[in-house]
């Protein structure tokens, strides 16, 4: 179990479908860095909730409306100062997790974006539809950093840490992915502070 103060715990919430094959890898590699380890599965059909918990993470089910759904029931039932959201899927290096959360530890921040664009990831980069990608989601940043006079480089990857008392008071209602932009549009809107 990690502690970082007396003060504050750290919740790991892992939104999961189907991963089966990587979520033993990704649960042992936030234990180091997790006080509570989160597997909000969206019904999968195969082995991950049984891996998971013989892991040692807790197990909820979200409503089977989405990724967005999964998220919201994470920040419900989490029981940290922090969370944490990682992907399933291994295209996190779980070892940024004390850089992610540490400006909200120093009272810097109250949400951090492991930004893409800042380099350690190929997601957006390689072929026609991570070009294609690229382009959707940095018009989406451009608009979002206009609107709000924001500068930031990536809103939409899903490796991300924010108070958990923050993620409660905006009030997400997204189902799907887009839930990432929302979530970073309504901190913008209510002034928190969101680095990365």
């Amino acid at each position: 179990m990690a502690v970082y103060s007396n003060a504050c715990k750290v919740s790991v919430a892992i939104p999961t479908r189907n991963e089966e094959i990587t979520i033993a890898d990704i649960i042992k590699g936030v234990k180091p860095f997790a006080d509570e380890i989160l597997v909000v599965d969206g019904h999968s059909t195969d082995r991950t909730r049984e891996i998971a918990e013989s892991e040692g993470a807790r197990i909820c089910l979200d409503n089977g409306k989405g990724k967005g759904d999964g998220l919201r029931v994470a920040i419900q039932e989490v029981t940290g100062d922090i969370i944490v959201f990682i992907d399933a899927d291994g295209s996190h290096d779980t070892n940024d997790i004390p850089e992610l959360i540490q400006p909200i530890l120093d009272k810097e921040s109250d949400m951090v974006i492991g930004s893409r664009a800042r380099g350690g990831s190929d997601e957006l980069h390689g072929d026609i539809d991570k070009l294609m990608r690229a382009i959707g989601s940095h018009t989406i940043l451009v608009g979002i950093n206009m609107r709000w006079k924001s500068n930031l480089t990536d809103c939409q990857n899903g490796f991300r840490a924010i108070r958990t008392s923050i993620a409660r008071r905006l009030n997400l209602k997204e189902n799907t992915f887009a839930i990432e932009e929302e979530m970073v549009m309504k901190a913008l809107r209510k002034k928190y502070i969101i680095s990365e």
